[in-house]
């Protein structure tokens, strides 16, 4: 026997084997295990994986099928979820922080000053509302500044704010 017809036969009796022994409770325990491996991955791919195996776990409990046609629904389900994602649900989770554009949003910003750096080397001020989900921050000036005197952000160094006395 030739080594393509003795594959041929391999390949007919591993998918005799998986169709006797792949149960309904063997998808659900992967797509238990793929949406849970999202927590430690970041992307949000793996959950549309998952879910699509859960939702084979549960129509191979209601329909007998081969494995062959579980392994085509299950890739297709998992691309109709990630595509339905990227397109439709994703584009509505926009960042609406200005998180990654922290000089332009604090820049020229205008604070009060509630701990005054005499005799450190920072102090604390406040905004009036507040700005990348703070109203606190912490400042270094190169001047003394005493409490309750305005001070205007110049740039930033870290955590702290560069300010001006104004």
């Amino acid at each position: 026997m030739s080594d393509i017809s003795q594959s041929k036969g391999d390949a007919a009796i591993m998918l005799d084997w998986l169709n006797a022994h792949i149960a309904y409770w063997h998808w659900l325990v992967l797509g238990l295990l793929l949406v849970t491996a999202e927590i430690f991955v970041s992307g949000f791919v793996l959950f549309w994986f998952g879910l699509a195996a859960l939702l084979m776990g549960v129509l191979t409990l209601a329909v007998d099928m081969p494995i062959t046609l579980q392994l085509i629904l299950w890739a297709a389900a998992s691309i109709a979820f990630v595509v339905i994602w990227v397109k439709s649900i994703k584009p509505r989770w926009k960042d609406r922080s200005l998180s990654g554009m922290a000089a332009e949003a604090l820049t020229g910003q205008v604070g009060l000053v509630l701990e005054s750096n005499a005799g450190r080397s920072r102090g604390k001020l406040k905004f009036p509302a507040p700005i990348l989900g703070e109203e606190e921050w912490l400042f270094i000036c190169t001047e003394e500044v005493a409490i309750g005197e305005r001070v205007k952000v110049t740039d930033i160094s870290g955590n702290s704010l560069i300010v001006t006395r104004i």
